[in-house]
């Protein structure tokens, strides 16, 4: 009998046995299911991305701005400089005009003015601030000049008009000079008027010498 009873007892043991490892797949198929069933969490973008795209953007601009204001420094400081050099050569330029022009004036209204009781100062007059070489001209025109003037009893007296500069070559100035002329002789005593113009050609590089004189006898009776 005691045989029976343990032979009895073993598959109840079996399928408690079976029973248990069943709700253990059990669990183990829920947790798996769980586990599949759960959504995959994505790390989220790292913070500040776009704020760093802006940032280099930002840093583009204001490089891209900074290259534009040196560009135009740049430009203006060579306008400013340009502006000031070409300011500087036309007063430069404006001044030896003016020069030119006073010393042709002085020479001309000297040269115009005569006084045939007093000859040589007119030669000598004739002769001032000029090279060597156009004062042996008017050394040698001076004698006929004399024989002209002391018969006539000629005298003039002269004012400048006006004076400018007709052309301007590496330092050779030629300026036309205008001035008003009253010239008394004995055929006409009581004086007549006219206007004389003198042609007069300056070496700046020479201390405005005077090189050339076109127009000496314009005040003179010779015609």
């Amino acid at each position: 009998m005691e045989e029976r009873t343990d032979s009895g007892d073993a598959p109840e043991t079996t399928a408690a046995s079976d029973s248990a490892a069943a709700v253990n797949r059990a669990d183990d198929g829920t947790d798996a299911a769980k586990t599949e069933s759960a959504p995959e969490t994505k790390d989220p973008k790292p913070a500040g991305r776009s704020g760093t795209v802006q940032i280099r953007v930002s840093t583009v601009i204001q490089t891209a701005l900074i290259a534009v204001l040196a560009i135009a420094v740049v430009v203006l400081a060579g306008f400013l400089w340009s502006a000031k050099s070409d300011l500087a050569d036309r007063r430069t330029r404006d001044a030896n005009d003016h020069k030119a022009e006073q010393v042709a004036t002085d020479y001309a209204v000297g040269a115009a003015t005569v006084n045939y009781q007093d000859v040589n100062s007119w030669i000598a007059k004739l002769k001032a601030n000029t090279t060597d070489q156009l004062a042996g001209k008017f050394d040698q025109t001076a004698p006929q000049l004399q024989q002209i003037l002391v018969p006539l009893k000629f005298t003039s007296t002269a004012t400048p008009i006006t004076a400018t500069v007709a052309s301007e070559q590496g330092g050779i100035y030629k300026v036309n000079v205008f001035v008003n002329v009253n010239a008394t002789n004995a055929q006409n005593p009581q004086g007549t008027q006219s206007t004389a113009t003198y042609n007069v050609t300056l070496d700046k590089n020479s201390g405005w010498k005077i090189t050339d004189v076109g127009g000496v006898d314009g005040a003179l009776p010779l015609k």
